[in-house]
């Protein structure tokens, strides 16, 4: 009995080093496995360069390791997304293009496809790729998103649906509310607008973008005292710009508070922050508080804002144009308009020479040769045409061609 018992726990014990063994080895098969992956790849040494954003080592450590012609579908993810926060934007396109062939409903893959077609200036392509994740996946606010900012045109009706389908998803997003009010704003649709604004500002009532955006919609919505109101909460937040002075003198004037208007214009001037429309309604203010030589000086300085620097240059190259198609009448009025914005010797200079060789007038030709020298031209850069001109002055003068 004794040695049967003795057989028993012997059995027992081999038994259970068998099971031992046995569990030992699955236990260590894991750990044998990434023992030999250890050997293809150092998975700390790769989150060390990813977390130092050495994303160049990275990739050069990865190709080391992997060919580009891998066809294993994490290393091909890896090596694209290595090359993409490298910089390498076209190997980055190419191992994605990859994925995408192996796996063409991965939203993740044609996102990055899309972002760096962007980058590359491709937006065309970027769109193609953004349009097929939106039919995959028709609530994804992203994508509207993203499709509505490579649109520029702010008042683009694609753009808009875009922006309205991304604001259907996510109504509170700031960024999204701001940019379609500011679009129906631009085509006219306030009430809509607003109705943006407010749903956006439910979530941030203190969002200073969505704030700036609300003033010039209640304006157009004549909500004069919401306004000034907004205007007022922005100026207490730190908001003094021009862009919120300019709102609130707007509105107090369309309120007829003619003096808080023209004291908020007049602190736009002193702060050198005014523009044509600041200066257009300094000079409406004044006017109705009859202080007409001041609201004339304004309106002067409006048109002054309001005309391009290069209007004069403009027109004279037009007469240049002319003169050079034989219409010299044309040329003459194109340099006489362009004196009426700049006093400039040039076109002095070249009506000279159109009435002196072209429409024969010397009395005119000699007229605008002193007109030229009055305007004192650089003595250095222009040496040879004062000399040139002051002979033809003394010619014409005595009589001479």
């Amino acid at each position: 009995m004794q040695k049967n018992n003795s057989n028993i726990l012997h059995m027992i014990l081999i038994y259970k080093r068998i099971v031992l063994v046995f569990l030992l080895a699955i236990s260590l098969f894991p750990l044998m496995s990434c023992a030999q992956d250890s050997t293809k790849m150092d998975g700390e040494k790769l989150i060390d360069l990813y977390q130092s954003q050495r994303f160049a080592e990275a990739t050069d450590y990865l190709r080391s390791i992997y060919t580009d012609s891998t066809v294993v579908e994490k290393e091909i993810l890896q090596l694209a997304y290595s090359n993409m926060m490298a910089g390498n934007l076209t190997a980055a396109e190419t191992f994605y293009s990859k994925i995408n062939s192996l796996q063409p409903q991965n939203i993740f893959v044609l996102f990055n496809l899309a972002n760096i077609c962007h980058r590359r200036g491709n937006d065309a392509q970027a769109k193609i790729y953004y349009i097929k994740i939106s039919k995959i996946d028709s609530t994804n606010f992203n994508v509207y998103k993203q499709l509505a900012s490579i649109i520029l045109s702010p008042t683009s009706i694609e753009k808009i649906q875009y922006l309205k389908k991304a604001n259907s998803i996510q109504p509170r997003n700031a960024d999204v509310a701001f940019d379609l009010s500011y679009s129906l704003n631009l085509i006219n649709k306030n009430d809509s607008a607003y109705q943006v604004i407010d749903e956006a500002l439910k979530a941030d009532t203190s969002n200073i973008i969505l704030l700036k955006a609300k003033m010039p919609i209640c304006i157009a919505l004549s909500k004069i005292d919401e306004s000034i109101e907004t205007g007022n909460l922005l100026l207490s937040m730190g908001d003094s710009s021009s862009y919120v002075l300019n709102n609130i003198g707007k509105a107090y004037y369309l309120k007829k508070d003619f003096q808080k208007a023209v004291d908020i214009f007049e602190n736009l001037k002193k702060l050198q922050q005014q523009n044509e429309v600041t200066l257009y309604y300094s000079s409406l203010c004044y006017k109705e508080l009859k202080h007409y030589d001041n609201a004339a000086k304004n309106m002067l300085l409006a048109i002054e804002a309001g005309i391009s620097p290069y209007t004069s240059k403009y027109y004279k190259t037009l007469g240049e144009i002319y003169e050079s198609d034989s219409m010299i009448e044309q040329a003459k009025k194109s340099y006489i308009k362009s004196l009426e914005f700049k006093n400039d010797g040039g076109v002095y200079y070249n009506l000279a020479l159109l009435n002196d060789f072209k429409s024969i007038k010397k009395q005119l030709a000699l007229k605008y040769y002193r007109l030229y020298l009055k305007t004192n031209p650089d003595q250095f850069k222009h040496k040879e045409v004062i000399t040139y001109v002051k002979s033809r002055i003394a010619l014409i003068e005595r009589g001479q061609r």
